[in-house]
């Protein structure tokens, strides 16, 4: 009968997950590493290796520069080198007989290092009639077609290194204290609608920014599938805190009073206050740190209506657990 009489209420259950608490943030995706492609000397352009938006492994060849002349040159100071270490060779078996003076000797070291000079500088221009790869990465739009002369440090093609990209964001100050290298951060993109990227911190700016009271942050963002490209606008989750098990019931149940926040525990028919610490928040959610424990049933619609140790009648079945 005291059933019958008390007051109606819906139920719940304390449930244990995982809580995380958030920072909020928008940014910039940039190319972990970005270079233009650029010869180092003037020359006709005989081949282009890479087509646009192809992955280009490091150490590649990305264009070839005419070598015929180079190599001619290279040839004759090879032979002069042959010649002058011949010499060389000569006067040291000369000199130990006495037969030429120290003067000579050192003329034939003095061309032979000359020559071996000359055919260094020659085999620099050779290797920079090539151009490399420094790193992994997607080759941009040329702006230069085979058989094209080109001067040195003129553009051909850009060359941005995304299979990570760099994500730059900024928080308000009063976040610095909970920010940590390697911190997670979620990402999205309004490409991708929904769906979201993962990545960690790995720099922070040491200064705030005095206009905006803001800290500077950097994060990697790994791009399987180079789907994620330099530029976007990124939507940025910073994950604060994680607490695994945590106790979590739904932000309705709670009943403020003061300063103070309690929930009705329902046992054996009543309502019995319990006073709570909170913890972490999240949309329609709440940690519960001490007051409470795992599987109690607690009363998450109609407490208003409630006094301790009053009698109630569930209206319905529990609600069920999120998962």
């Amino acid at each position: 009968k005291g059933a019958a009489k008390g007051v109606p209420v819906k139920v719940g259950t304390v449930r244990t997950g995982t809580i995380s608490e958030e920072a909020s943030a928008v940014g910039s995706l940039l190319a972990n590493e970005s270079v233009m492609i650029r010869p180092e000397r003037d020359g006709r352009i005989t081949a282009i290796h890479f087509t646009e938006g192809q992955v280009v492994r490091k150490g590649e060849k990305l264009i070839s520069l005419d070598i015929s002349e180079i190599e001619a040159q290279f040839a004759a100071v090879s032979s002069e080198l042959t010649l002058n270490r011949s010499r060389m060779k000569r006067a040291e078996e000369l000199h130990e007989k006495k037969f030429i003076s120290a003067q000579a000797l050192d003329d034939a070291r003095e061309a032979l290092n000359q020559s071996t000079a000359r055919q260094a500088e020659v085999k620099a221009r050779l290797e920079k009639s090539t151009v490399i790869a420094p790193f992994e990465g997607v080759a941009g739009l040329r702006q230069v077609s085979p058989g094209a002369y080109v001067k040195a440090g003129q553009d051909v093609a850009r060359l941005e290194g995304i299979g990570t990209l760099k994500l730059d964001f900024r928080l308000p100050e009063l976040y610095l204290g909970r920010i940590r290298g390697k911190q997670e951060v979620l990402v999205r993109v309004d490409a991708f609608g929904t769906e979201t990227f993962r990545g960690e911190i790995y720099a922070i700016e040491p200064a705030v920014d005095e206009q905006s009271r803001t800290v500077l942050l950097r994060a990697r963002v790994p791009n399987p599938g180079v789907r994620l490209k330099p530029g976007m606008f990124a939507r940025v989750a910073l994950v604060l805190e994680t607490r695994e098990s945590a106790l979590i019931v739904p932000e309705q149940a709670l009943v403020p009073q003061g300063k103070d926040r309690f929930v009705y525990r329902l046992v054996e028919g009543k309502a019995v206050m319990a006073k709570i610490e909170l913890g972490l928040r999240r949309p329609g959610e709440i940690e519960i740190l001490r007051g409470l424990s795992a599987g109690e049933t607690i009363i998450v619609d109609g407490q208003q209506r409630l006094r301790d140790g009053a009698a109630v009648t569930v209206l319905t079945e529990k609600l069920p657990s999120k998962q």
